[in-house]
């Protein structure tokens, strides 16, 4: 199991009512795929730095994970034809 740094960018179109059952999804995609979500950390609604798919506005999320390294693609895979994520960034944080 490595650690990683995932920052995932939510659809700014979902209610914030709703953020908190969209990060729990993201959580459960880790956990199904069995890793562990080590620390949540919601920053909110912020502006983009360029339109997205015609989004200007993203909630975003950070989360410590750790992850084998075989199913980071997967979950990676997982995220990019997900209607709840604009953008994520998925960084390895421990040593190489």
């Amino acid at each position: 199991m490595h650690e990683y740094e995932l920052v995932v960018v939510m659809n700014a179109d979902i209610a914030e009512e709703d953020v908190p059952a969209a990060i729990e999804r993201v959580t459960a995609a880790v956990t199904g795929r069995g890793g562990e979500v080590v620390e949540v950390t919601p920053w909110g609604r912020r502006k983009l730095a360029y339109p997205i798919s015609r989004h200007s506005e993203g909630n975003y999320v950070l989360t410590q994970i750790r992850l084998d390294p075989l199913r980071a693609h997967e979950l990676e895979s997982g995220f990019a034809i997900s209607d709840d994520i604009v953008r994520h960034l998925l960084i390895r944080t421990d040593e190489a």
